[in-house]
């Protein structure tokens, strides 16, 4: 237990703290959604939320869960025996046959691009062990994310009394999500087509395929109840913005409103580089590149301040850096005397494998 408290305090001295997460956004800029939000995928700074915080029915936007616990599992090459459950799923459907048994990788394919029902149980059982330890898996990571307004009952996003989720929580998902190579090839690609079938699968995400051209990933969903619902990234000028729209009657023109809202009104801009500075004659390290979004005002406005801690026995722990726009705290980044070990980066990172669920099927 002093090991894993150990690691847990080193994690959050590597990491900076975001402290200011709204914007003045342009009163002019609508969205037909009844809840809605636009967050930079690398800081998660708000930039746009219209009730972002309430929970709701969220249809197969649920299925961004399900990939990425699937592509994190290390089992994408198994092969998957098809159950009678997840031929009979209602909805949706990629039309898997009883006991055939197809590669995982096809699966999650067939899930984020055709919205299959019957994949998403497929890909549950298997991974899983059954539907209900895969929603116990989501629900966990959901906790482990931030997601504290969410609550996952199945892998598909069929409308459920205990299956919710905000505008905000699967913003933080999707930004998640695409820091996995494999699932940005996934959400990312027009079309797939699985050797166990004679056609291929096209994303059924117009946003990509069709509308707006930086999308690079998204997850679209529908029920009558929950209404159209969307999840979009798309990156632009070196800045990655993700889009939530949840009820939304107009959602392909609500998404690229708030793209061009957001790349039209913010850049990234660089608030720190990694490595060795010189502070008042003395050597300290930086751990990491902060990136953060602001408006031309914002950068106009931007200050920085070190604050150096009382030293105390063998700390490495310098001080911190707090970035500010004018009086409003933006960003707190720890500051060290010296670089760590190779070893404590490595125990980090084991760590951080472990809560993100990669480590449990690769050890």
């Amino acid at each position: 237990m002093r090991r894993f408290f150990y690691v847990a305090v080193a994690m959050t001295l590597l990491l900076p703290t975001f402290m200011m997460d709204q914007v003045q956004a342009n009163p002019n800029l609508s969205v037909s959604a009844e809840r809605a939000v636009l967050m930079d995928a690398e800081s998660g700074r708000v930039l746009y939320e219209k009730n972002a915080y309430d929970p709701t029915l969220i249809a197969s936007t649920t299925k961004i869960m399900t990939a990425i616990i699937a592509i994190e599992s290390g089992m994408m090459e198994e092969k998957v025996k098809v159950s009678k459950r997840a031929v009979y799923t209602e909805g949706s459907s990629i039309y898997l046959t009883e006991k055939e048994k197809i590669p995982l990788k096809d699966l999650v394919y067939g899930l984020m691009l055709r919205s299959g029902n019957d994949s998403a149980v497929a890909i549950a059982e298997h991974v899983g062990g059954s539907v209900e330890g895969f929603v116990q898996l989501m629900n966990e990571k959901a906790a482990w994310l931030g997601m504290n307004n969410s609550h996952f009952e199945n892998p598909h996003g069929l409308d459920g009394e205990t299956h919710y989720s905000s505008a905000y929580d699967l913003g933080l998902l999707m930004a998640y999500s695409m820091k996995n190579d494999t699932f940005r090839e996934v959400t990312g690609s027009e079309m797939y087509r699985s050797e166990n079938r004679e056609y291929s699968w096209k994303n059924k995400n117009k946003m990509l395929t069709q509308y707006y051209e930086p999308t690079n990933g998204g997850k679209t969903g529908f029920t009558k109840a929950a209404g159209r619902t969307l999840v979009t990234s798309a990156q632009k000028d070196g800045m990655e913005l993700i889009a939530v729209t949840l009820n939304a009657p107009d959602d392909w023109n609500d998404h690229t409103r708030m793209f061009e809202w957001g790349f039209d009104h913010f850049e990234t801009v660089k608030l720190q580089s990694e490595g060795t500075v010189e502070v008042n004659g003395q050597s300290l390290y930086i751990p990491r590149d902060i990136y953060y979004p602001l408006t031309l005002s914002e950068k106009e406005d931007l200050q920085a301040t070190f604050y150096r801690y009382n030293q105390h026995g063998e700390s490495n722990l310098a001080g911190v850096t707090y970035f500010m726009v004018g009086q409003t705290p933006l960003v707190e980044a720890p500051v060290w005397n010296e670089r760590p070990s190779q070893s404590f980066f490595s125990e980090v990172k084991n760590f951080l494998n472990r809560m993100m669920g990669v480590a449990p099927w690769s050890t």
